[in-house]
């Protein structure tokens, strides 16, 4: 079971710029919980993300020395996968890869055909550089734009990157309008069609129905999970203030009624980061 840490989608809608030495302090108290993996920033254009400006200076400031958390940046193009390849403490580079033809225009500038040329070009220089590509199928359960959407097209879709050997999967309810129904029907078809290829969720909610959807995802097979601690952040490009990142105790608690095995985080680590962040980083940024 993977748990993955978001604390760079957490972070990046804020307005005000929060302290890089604010964000190394938080991000050291989250390495120390024992998550999969910490989405620790990204390497994009400082005029689309400015709070995630910093992101190498942060980098630099982690320590790695007593955690088997690894970590994630996200990258929007060539320039941004090697910029982030360069640092040896990334394992793992992310990229954002819509079925909403539009939603990609706004999220990267690109259509999806040209997005996918930079994801086969990415994943050949994740293999030269040893490092493993993320892709996230964003409006991956619908999309507010009228563009095409079906279980078969996001099949087909899922297919084109099972053909060029990405890594990860993570299959991402940009805004929140996936049901935990839904959840089972996506999941199943896609494990079954691809076992192979790893898939995760990264899931937008209200928190009423947070738990059913981590629920109704892992019963249908979904082993890999994104959450944000108290829930915070979202999606800027979205647009959504509905709906945001699935609280990670709400992912931990599904999981572990499961099996309260399948984890084995530091709890005390992990309060201590969630009363950092509601004092320190998200209480007196916005």
């Amino acid at each position: 079971m993977q748990l993955i840490e978001c604390p760079r989608d957490a972070m990046q809608g804020i307005h005000a710029f929060i302290p890089t030495e604010i964000k190394i302090n938080y991000l050291n108290k989250l390495l120390r919980v024992g998550f999969h993996t910490l989405d620790v920033g990204s390497f994009v254009s400082p005029k689309a993300i400015p709070q995630m400006a910093d992101t190498a200076q942060v980098l630099a400031g982690l320590n790695l020395t007593d955690t088997r958390t690894r970590l994630l940046a996200i990258i929007a193009n060539m320039r941004g996968a090697r910029e982030a390849a360069a640092h040896k403490t990334i394992d793992y580079l992310g990229y954002p890869l819509s079925i909403s033809e539009t939603f990609q225009q706004r999220n990267t500038n690109k259509s999806i055909s040209q997005a996918l040329e930079d994801v086969a070009a990415i994943q050949a220089l994740c293999k030269e550089q040893d490092k493993q590509l993320v892709v996230y199928i964003s409006m991956a359960f619908g999309n507010p734009y009228n563009d095409p959407y079906s279980l078969d097209y996001l099949e087909q879709f899922a297919g084109v990157l099972a053909s060029l050997e990405v890594d990860v999967v993570s299959l991402s309810d940009t805004v929140g309008v996936a049901t935990p129904a839904q959840l089972s029907e996506v999941f199943t078809k896609l494990s079954t069609t691809y076992p192979a290829m790893p898939m995760g969720v990264h899931l937008h909610s209200n928190p009423a129905t947070a738990a059913a959807k981590i629920t109704a995802a892992l019963q249908a097979g979904c082993t890999r999970f994104d959450g944000a601690v108290l829930g915070y952040g979202g999606c800027p490009m979205a647009k959504d203030e509905l709906t945001g990142n699935i609280d990670t105790a709400t992912i931990i608690a599904a999981l572990s009624a499961t099996n309260p095995r399948s984890l084995q985080l530091n709890m005390d680590a992990y309060q201590e980061a969630a009363q950092y962040a509601q004092s320190e980083v998200f209480g007196k940024y916005q």
